[in-house]
Formats: structure tokens, sequence, C-alpha cells
């Protein structure tokens, strides 16, 4: 009779038997009642059509204009990297590395970081380095705010509406659909599916 696997629960430390789940199922820890695992359908499928959706959605938000403002007859309009850089021109450096942080470097390490995991184990393969990945995607995730942004540029957007003509750019959708698919990307992974599909590496 095979060995059942013992889990331990990230709340107590209590060791219990792990049990087949019904899809969509969760299993809860018999001491304290804390989540040990959920069972999950195709969650790693999700995630990277998910993660590569944010690519190109991340890709569109960076190339194209945010919006054009248009007033007594003049009109311009810039990019993201063009507000990071008219903030850094303003003398406002510290509020420009924050913007360019959060909303360009971390999120572009974060797809590259699960891109890397789950393209290799999709394809079968073995890649170095899966744990640190993964533990360095959990160490920065909590620095993407594309939300935060896409919260303050509604309302410069509805304040700016009353004294010039407002258009929304590619990049200004690009980065609201940016941030329904880094949702939904961090709403479908399952670190159990994760481990389960990995093979020792070497």
């Amino acid at each position: 009779m095979a060995a059942q696997t013992l889990i331990a629960c990230p709340e107590c430390d209590q060791l219990q038997h792990e049990i087949a789940l019904a899809p969509h199922a969760i299993a809860l820890c018999s001491r304290c009642g804390a989540q040990l695992y959920r069972q999950t359908l195709h969650g790693l499928d999700y995630t990277l059509a998910f993660t590569l959706a944010s690519v190109l959605f991340f890709l569109l938000a960076n190339v194209f204009p945010l919006l054009r403002l248009e007033l007594q007859g003049s009109s311009r309009s810039t990019t993201l990297f063009g507000a990071v850089t008219a903030l850094a021109s303003q003398e406002l450096i510290s509020v420009a590395l924050l913007v360019l942080a959060t909303t360009i470097l971390v999120p572009a390490l974060e797809m590259a970081a699960m891109l890397y995991i789950l393209v290799p184990l999709k394809l079968g393969a073995n890649v170095p380095g899966v744990a640190a990945t993964f533990r360095f995607v959990q160490m920065i995730r909590p620095w993407g705010m594309v939300e935060v942004f896409m919260l303050g540029l509604l309302v410069s957007v509805v304040k700016l509406a009353t004294s010039a003509t407002v258009i929304p750019g590619v990049a200004l959708w690009s980065f609201g659909a940016l941030m329904f698919t880094l949702s939904a990307a961090a709403h479908f992974f399952n670190p159990r599916d994760l481990w389960l599909g990995l093979r020792p590496y070497g």
C-alpha cells in the first residue's frame, strides 16, 4: 500500500495526510481550520494564458500614448515612460522612480519570471532555479501597483476634462486590460499545481 503524503499546516504546523479532492474543493486543517491546499482544473494553463495576454497588453501600454490633451487648438500626448521623464524633469525624482518601479519594472519582472516558470513546465522541460524564481515573484508582487496607477490616472483624467479635451489613448485601455489579466493570472495560479508538475532538476 502506497504511503500517503504528509502536509504541514501553514498556521499551526499540524501534520496530516494529503487526500484527493474534488475539482475546486479546498482542504482545511483538522486542528485550526486554515486552508491547506485547493484542487484546480487547468490552473497552470489558465495562468500561462493570462500571463501571455498580460505581456501583450503591457507592451501596448508602454508603446502607445496614454492619452491626448487638446486645448485651444494645440494637442499633446504622452506615453507612460514620457510621464516618468516629465516627472523627473520637474525634479520629482522620487515620484518618477516610484512610477517607473511600480508600473514598468515590477510588472515586467513578474511576468518574465512567471513565463520562466510556466513555459518550460508546459513543454515538459526542466529549468534551474524554479523555487528561487517563485520566491522572487512572491516578494515583488506586492510592489506591482498597476491598479493604483490606473486609479490615479482616472482621477487626473476627470479633473483635466473640466479644462481640456481628453482623448484616451490605446495605452490607457491596455492598462485597464493589463490590470484584469494580471489579477486573473494571480487568481488561477495554484502553487501546489506547480510543485506537483515539476520534476527534480538535473
